[in-house]
């Protein structure tokens, strides 16, 4: 049976439970410790797929077609592991499930409850992770915050679990806030203390409290802490805001967390090292040589969240470099004419991501037309290929009026458009290619520079394809089809011959890229885009913005 840690969050949310749970994972990881991350959500939603992303942020994709929360991108990034369906649960699958189970008779004609039935549901969840596979460590992550109605038949379950386990198998961390107030020049405790209070009335009763702060909290703030919480003094780890969020598994260790964790799970402590991850990780983001400018043109760049994985693998691909990446986010909706581009100026690499509605897509390929014609690095993910391939078809090959069938069923030129067989089904969400599918590389491309090898898996969440009527007319125009389905039919990543690097894929990279080891495509894109940087803007590629290594400039055009 493998050991338990539950990761609550208190006083607020946004607190960063998922990155705590992920630094945790890569401390024991390195001890030589098969671990597991589950995220628990408390909204009633089956999944986050049909949520708006400034609802719920970005929806991440797991091998096996998972909708998932975006906590579990950093899980992956920091671990070696991959997760899929069973590592998120919401409350809306626990319902379903125990509504079924009624339905089916299951219960006898028991009256049905909360507890037990559907904390017993959440129970199972916990145990289908490591069921049938081998780990020392399961972290659980539970969503929301303490004192929210929905997370009770969660917290609820957890504390059974504790009941049924025993404390030697189970620990309960708990992720809460030590704010700042200015006025007074002091740092707070009571928000904590009725955090871990509420907890307590639960049942839960905290083993280790994590507290988010701006400023260091010294011996006698942590004693008074670890007084009224009823916690050891070694157990209160400061989780003090960092210039990147990469450096988190090196605080907490250098606090010894990993020391408290063994000890209090009973297991055999070994030092297990995090080198290799300072020097080839937090050192490079930290300290870099160079710095480089791209924009991001997308709808939801006014939501940090949105998409979370994009600027993660953006620095991933500039921690490959040594460089600074500075992340020019752009509101696609607002660039409606050739005078809003001056935006643009001074970037040297342009990244179009996904999305979704007609409003956003005009922005979209204004900005494509700019780094086509400007020969700027560009790279498009998703719908950012469509947009690619409906621009060209526009601009160079002169197919007035060129779309994709999402947004306009009586395009002349249908460029993009679904399968004929994904038109026969009923329920759009039956026709989206979700999850891992197989690509094959062509020889002599950008694409094939990047990977170095034949054949590759990335991750899909989309639904319109390539239109494969027009390939041939693109082809002649000087566009390469680098990379296609085993079978050929589906187009998974164009090219432009006479362009230094603009390539665009089906496929999401984003969610397959981790800070030591970026992503082929993030890690080529940012290195052509600090080569046109030094090329072109020679003396801000030597001079790193000191501020943050993680900087952003946000930009929203108004006509």
């Amino acid at each position: 049976m493998p050991k338990y840690i539950f990761v609550t969050g208190g006083v607020v949310s946004s607190l960063g439970k998922g990155i705590a749970s992920a630094s945790i994972a890569k401390i024991l990881e390195a001890k030589g410790l098969k671990v597991a991350i589950q995220k628990l959500d408390p909204y009633l939603n089956v999944d986050p797929g049909m949520m708006d992303p400034y609802q719920h942020g970005e929806i991440y994709v797991t091998d096996d077609g998972a909708e998932t929360d975006l906590d579990l991108g950093h899980y992956e990034r920091y671990t070696h592991s991959t997760y899929g369906r069973e590592n998120s649960l919401t409350s809306g699958q626990v319902y379903h499930k125990v509504i079924m189970k009624e339905r089916r008779g299951d219960y006898l004609g028991g009256t049905v409850q909360v507890v037990p039935h559907i904390t017993d549901t959440i129970k199972d969840g916990i145990r289908d992770v490591s069921k049938g596979k081998r780990h020392d460590v399961v972290i659980t992550e539970i969503g929301g915050t303490v004192g929210d109605i929905e997370s009770l038949p969660f917290l609820e379950a957890i504390r059974q679990f504790r009941h049924e386990v025993g404390r030697e198998n189970s620990l309960f961390i708990h992720l809460t806030l030590v704010p700042f107030i200015k006025a007074a020049g002091e740092l707070k405790t009571k928000p904590t203390q009725h955090s871990v209070g509420t907890l307590r009335e639960i049942g839960i009763q905290p083993d280790i409290l994590l507290c988010r702060t701006e400023k260091k909290i010294g011996q006698s703030i942590k004693a008074k802490i670890a007084l009224f919480c009823n916690v050891d003094i070694e157990s209160v780890i400061e989780a003090r805001d960092v210039s990147s969020i990469y450096e988190v598994p090196l605080a907490f260790k250098e606090q010894g967390i990993d020391k408290v964790i063994c000890q209090k799970l009973r297991i055999e402590y070994k030092a297990g090292s995090l080198h290799t991850w300072k020097k080839d990780v937090v050192d490079i983001a930290l300290r870099p040589r160079f710095s480089v400018k791209v924009a991001v043109v997308g709808k939801y760049t006014e939501l940090q969240d949105a998409y979370k994985s994009i600027y993660e693998s953006l620095r991933h691909g500039g921690i490959a470099s040594d460089s600074q990446v500075i992340i020019k986010r752009i509101n696609s909706e607002k660039l409606k004419t050739a005078r809003s581009l001056h935006v643009l100026k001074g970037v040297a690499g342009i990244l179009v991501p996904g999305g979704f509605g007609v409003k956003e897509i005009e922005g979209k390929l204004l900005a494509i037309q700019f780094a086509r014609e400007k020969k700027i690095p560009f790279l498009g993910i998703c719908l950012g290929m469509q947009c690619a391939v409906v621009e060209f078809a526009r601009n160079v090959l002169n197919m007035k009026g060129a779309n994709s069938t999402e947004f306009n069923k009586k395009t002349p030129f249908p460029v993009i458009s679904l399968l004929e067989e994904q038109e026969k089904t009923k329920i759009p969400g039956d026709a989206m290619r979700r999850g891992a599918y197989p690509c094959e590389i062509k020889k002599d491309t950008k694409a094939w520079k990047a990977y170095k090898t034949e054949q590759i898996s990335e991750r899909h969440r989309h639904r319109y394809e390539f239109n494969n009527t027009y390939r041939e007319k693109f082809q002649k125009a000087g566009v390469k089809f680098s990379g296609v389905s085993p079978n050929g039919k589906l187009v998974e990543m164009i090219e432009i011959e006479d362009h230094p690097w603009f390539l665009a894929c089906q496929f999401h990279p984003e969610f397959k890229s981790k800070p030591d080891r970026a992503h082929p495509l993030f890690r080529e894109f940012i290195a052509s885009a600090l080569e046109y940087q030094k090329a072109n803007f020679p003396k801000s590629a030597l001079e790193p913005v000191a501020t943050r290594p993680d900087s952003e400039e946000k930009i929203i055009i108004h006509e």
